[in-house]
């Protein structure tokens, strides 16, 4: 047994890392993992004992936390396995130069990673929209990519570097409270101000409503004279759920206005066209003379 454990799996150049040494290193680093794990659930635990402790900034924090933990395992991992690190300024240049022919995208990623969760910008259960059209939740900040589940709950992988090469429309960065604005037409001749009052009704009895202060109060804008319709906008404020199911809580809003409108008699138009028919009555004979009908 002794004979195994001192088996040199390299030795070169003064350096020798036995089955012994090996085993060390893959200890220290389970050990790492096994750590970081527990100060991760720790720190999500607490967010959640804690209601004053953002559960975002916990999970960046906790992101941060299990980096530097794994750093410092690789590193002690690296030294009980008779490592020198002298030679990590020629390691270094090896990695450069490795960089310089192809690893630019995972750097890249691995950098705009660390500052995602340093800035705090982006965040575990952000709802963002990206300049390429992609929509969801964020559901995990890791080292290459970050992972959006979509409302269809599609999971994409993004690169990390999109998120600060692109534009990002965070929906939910400062507050969980998201202002939708829902057009609708009414036909010409509608009483507006009573109009107004059932559209305003309806819309705040829906349970995705946010009106209880007077900055979310839900509003009916004017927006022009259509062909066929006085045109309307309704800005409603709805709560942090609601935005991430844009599909369906405009669907409840469309649905639910629609029958209001119905319910009390107001016309919502449709483009309608007259076609007007010209008949000639005029014939003509077999020797060409045009003669009139009557």
């Amino acid at each position: 047994m002794q004979d195994i454990l001192s088996f040199a799996l390299i030795d070169y150049e003064g350096y020798r890392l036995t089955v012994f040494g090996l085993l060390k290193m893959l200890a220290v680093l389970i050990g790492g993992v096994i750590v970081s794990s527990i100060v991760q659930r720790s720190i999500m635990r607490l967010a959640q004992l804690k209601r004053t402790f953002d559960a975002r900034a916990a999970y960046s924090f906790s992101r941060i936390v299990h980096y530097a933990i794994m750093t410092l395992a690789i590193i002690f991992s690296l030294s009980v396995a008779g490592f020198d690190f002298t030679k990590l300024a020629i390691i270094a240049g090896a990695l450069s130069v490795g960089i310089g022919f192809g690893l630019q995208g995972i750097a890249n990623n691995f950098i705009s990673g660390i500052i995602m969760l340093f800035e705090r910008n982006i965040n575990a259960g952000d709802v963002v929209e990206l300049q390429s059209g992609t929509f969801g939740t964020i559901k995990e900040i890791n080292v290459r990519s970050t992972l959006i589940n979509t409302p269809d709950n599609m999971d994409v992988l993004v690169p990390n570097s999109e998120f600060l090469s692109g534009q990002v429309t965070n929906w939910t960065l400062r507050e969980g409270v998201v202002r939708f604005r829902i057009p609708f037409g009414v036909a010409y001749g509608t009483d507006k101000d009573k109009m107004r009052d059932i559209v305003l009704n309806a819309a705040n009895a829906l349970p995705t409503t946010v009106n209880e202060v007077p900055r979310y109060e839900t509003r009916v804008f004017m927006t022009g004279f259509g062909d066929s319709s006085l045109d309307f906008v309704l800005a409603v404020w709805v709560s942090d759920d609601a935005a991430k199911r844009p599909t369906t809580t405009k669907s409840d809003y469309l649905w639910t206005l629609e029958s209001a409108l119905k319910r009390n008699g107001f016309e919502i138009p449709f483009p309608q066209r007259d076609l007007h028919l010209r008949s000639d009555f005029r014939t003509q004979d077999k020797s060409g003379t045009l003669e009139t009908g009557e």
